[in-house]
């Protein structure tokens, strides 16, 4: 059996903000592609939201990251619904717009924070791909980012002292460690493809993903943003 990968020592600084940048040079031009009723089409991710919620909702927690704004009570369901709201009487286009410039400017800002700011990054990129089943496109929570928000995703849960999880993925040669190391509890065990293991650690549905093995977990212990 193949040791599953430890999870390096030294964070990067700057992966945050190439995931944004994968990201945004792919969903962009998708986004500028799609007629305005795309934007009102419903997001099985996060009920009650539309395509446009969601970016929005995108792009001011990064034009937020930019400028610095976190208030107490910032990225609460009050304060998302806020932030929705007062792109009401804007243009599909100018939120995609601001979601570009998030996209682009936000990569220093995380890579500063000293791994604060991580976590948003990878939200970020998990709302990307639940714009991308919403609209009915490939690539959901997979595509050129996934090795990035994987690790990303594996020193995150690391260091908040997550369940430990040992994965065999079977788009990526090396195993991967997630959760605790060094625990009491022994290490669950996923197999599958890299896309349904984010799905599982992110709250999203895996109801029609290919196939997987869990064992030693309940899936829903695996999430990060329950």
């Amino acid at each position: 059996m193949t040791t599953p990968a430890d999870v390096p020592d030294v964070r990067d600084p700057e992966q945050p903000g190439r995931l944004l940048t994968i990201e945004r040079d792919a969903l962009i031009p998708l986004l500028r592609a799609r007629a305005d009723e795309d934007f009102a089409r419903p997001v099985a991710a996060c009920p009650g939201w539309t395509v446009r919620d969601v970016l929005a909702h995108c792009s001011a927690a990064l034009t937020r990251a930019v400028e610095g704004r976190f208030e107490p009570g910032v990225f609460s369901p009050e304060s998302n619904d806020r932030d929705i709201a007062e792109r009401d009487g804007w243009s599909n286009a100018e939120v995609v717009d601001e979601l570009w410039r998030g996209m682009t400017e936000a990569g220093p800002v995380i890579a500063d924070a000293g791994g604060k700011l991580d976590v948003l990054a990878l939200g970020e990129w998990v709302h990307a791909g639940d714009v991308r089943e919403a609209l009915g496109e490939p690539d959901a929570y997979g595509g050129a980012g996934l090795p990035d928000a994987l690790a990303l995703l594996a020193r995150i849960t690391h260091e908040r002292g997550h369940v430990p999880l040992h994965a065999d993925l079977d788009d990526q040669d090396e195993p991967l460690r997630l959760g605790e190391s060094g625990g009491e509890r022994p290490p669950g065990r996923f197999i599958g493809e890299g896309p349904t293991l984010v799905r599982l650690y992110t709250g999203r549905p895996v109801d029609g993903a290919p196939a997987f093995e869990l064992a030693g977990v309940e899936a829903e212990e695996l999430n990060i943003f329950g």
